[in-house]
């Protein structure tokens, strides 16, 4: 079988940092005072500075988005999407300069689970930017964060199967539209992570870039309600639970074998671990025995745009690719089920 790399990606995030405005809304609707120190407490220990919206800081004013009171149903949510998410993957489509390879492009897979309509976001990309209208067209929606590892994971099947294919690979994610109005302390919390971001890759059996290796996929045996996703009045019903570290560091041991793709973990230079939030990170650190410094990058997205869902580990191999790292690493995501992905590579730049 022919060897398949990820030869180049592109990130983009919309233009607001809703970040602070967020935590000043958060204060004024969590009733409990005690309850308000313990989330401004957690806010600190979180370790995420900034997270990025289409919405303007404004939407939690009255008339706004998130008019106390009158937050936006789910039909308003997703017409906003269909505005918003093709300009988004636009302007990560724009850093991945297309035009280069735009005749070469064979398939376009699509990640996404913050927002769905028909014809898609996969149609308006290939129309916005003259794929061809043969292009084999593939849409993952609703696996939530380790869905970016999915998609590169059928990315390399295609590849395999097809050598001569370019595959064109979208992760968009408009998560800060589903902010639900609720004091519920955990929930709140919960609300606090999630940013807005693409990410956008083209798969080849070019020999630059990351090389996809093996891929591995687990569930954790009684976790499925920790970590869910469901579509309720007012936008998407997002449950995490705050016991997902607990059960990743108790899970995860038995595990690591198959993550790793039956290697030792000393063999594996480079780690990209989906930045689900500060406590997901540690555990996985602590789980794994790994230095202070193997999560930097991961850490780093975190501090910078918060948990973008599927897009976020592109973000972390996008910046190991830009520090110009080499060795084998290992890239890892969690989601719904409670399901984590796993992917062996190698980046030779």
């Amino acid at each position: 079988m022919n060897a398949v790399y990820i030869n180049d990606i592109a990130t983009a995030v919309p233009p607001f940092d809703v970040q602070a405005p967020f935590l000043a809304f958060a204060n004024t609707i969590i009733e409990n005072s005690r309850e308000r120190d313990i989330f401004n407490k957690a806010i600190r220990r979180a370790q995420i500075d900034h997270r990025y919206s289409f919405l303007p800081p404004s939407c939690f004013q009255s008339g706004g988005f998130y008019s106390p009171g009158r937050f936006a149903d789910t039909g308003a949510r997703m017409r906003f999407f269909e505005q918003h998410a093709i300009k988004l993957a636009a302007a990560a489509l724009a850093q991945l300069d297309l035009g280069r390879v735009r005749a070469k492009v064979t398939h376009l897979i699509l990640a996404c689970c913050t927002g769905f309509y028909a014809p898609g976001l996969d149609i308006d990309i290939v129309n916005g930017f003259g794929l061809n209208r043969s292009v084999e067209r593939t849409v993952i929606g609703f696996m939530g964060c380790y869905a970016g590892i999915t998609a590169l994971k059928l990315a390399r099947h295609m590849v395999r199967s097809e050598p001569e294919a370019t595959v064109l690979v979208v992760n968009v994610e408009l998560c800060t539209l589903h902010l639900q109005e609720r004091d519920d302390l955990e929930q709140m919390l919960c609300f606090s992570l999630w940013g807005d971001g693409c990410a956008a890759c083209l798969v080849s059996a070019e020999a630059r870039g990351i090389e996809l290796k093996s891929f591995h996929s687990t569930t954790i045996a009684d976790s499925a309600e920790q970590m869910a996703w469901r579509i309720g009045d007012s936008g998407f019903d997002m449950i995490l639970s705050g016991q997902v570290p607990r059960t990743l560091a108790s899970a995860l041991p038995s595990q690591v074998a198959g993550l790793l793709g039956g290697r030792r973990k000393e063999e594996i230079d480079l780690w990209a671990v989906h930045p689900g939030g500060r406590s997901i990170i540690d555990a996985v650190a602590s789980t794994l025995e790994l230095t202070e410094d193997a999560l930097d990058i991961s850490r780093d997205i975190l501090r910078r745009f918060g948990n973008m869902s599927s897009a976020t580990v592109m973000f972390v191999l996008k910046a190991l690719l830009e520090r110009r790292l080499r060795g084998l690493g290992c890239a890892m995501a969690f989601g719904p089920g409670l399901t984590a992905e796993s992917m062996v590579f190698e980046a030779i730049g």
